[in-house]
């Protein structure tokens, strides 16, 4: 049975809007040393509600308190491959302010410009072990952003460049208010 799970596409509201990512901590038994985005699964705690997962796991992967964080959109369901999660991508613009890490899950924290995810994610063969897959993919100072991630993003990028979607007005508009 898939087990929900939600993650934030932050997007910092002061330039050049960074869309906020984790790296995660090498000995994690899943995901180990992968970039994503702050998230994870559901938790009792959560009441049922995947907003509320999306905004917990902000705060205690990245210390960003709920109060700086707005969502603006939904993006599609994604079935992750390797886990049993179905994972549910909420974009939200993000008041300024500290980042901080959660050094037991994630060792670094970084921010990619708005502009050089739209405009350089791309597809490519990616190598897992033996095997070459083709996945989304963005590359930024020596980091590499693929899979699932990547597949969030590929959505994003779709749902930015559709007119009819509203999802880039909507973050336009709170980007331009500040």
């Amino acid at each position: 049975m898939r087990r929900p799970a939600a993650v934030v596409l932050g997007i910092v509201e002061t330039p050049p809007h960074g869309v906020i990512f984790i790296e995660r901590s090498a000995h994690l038994r899943s995901h180990a040393g992968q970039i994503g985005l702050p998230g994870g699964g559901m938790d009792p705690g959560d009441g049922g509600d995947l907003r509320t997962t999306a905004l917990r796991e902000m705060t205690e992967e990245v210390g960003v308190a709920p109060s700086r964080v707005t969502i603006v959109g939904e993006l599609p369901v994604i079935n992750a491959r390797v886990n049993n999660y179905t994972v549910t991508p909420f974009v939200a613009t993000v008041a300024p302010g500290d980042l901080r890490i959660d050094a037991t899950e994630t060792v670094g924290v970084f921010t990619v410009p708005l502009e050089r995810v739209v405009a350089d994610l791309r597809e490519d063969m990616v190598s897992v072990g033996a095997f070459k897959i083709e996945s989304p993919v963005l590359d930024h100072a020596e980091k590499r952003i693929w899979g699932l991630t990547g597949h969030i993003l590929r959505a994003f990028v779709a749902a930015w460049n559709d007119p009819e979607n509203g999802l880039r007005a909507r973050v336009e508009a709170r980007l331009s208010s500040k």
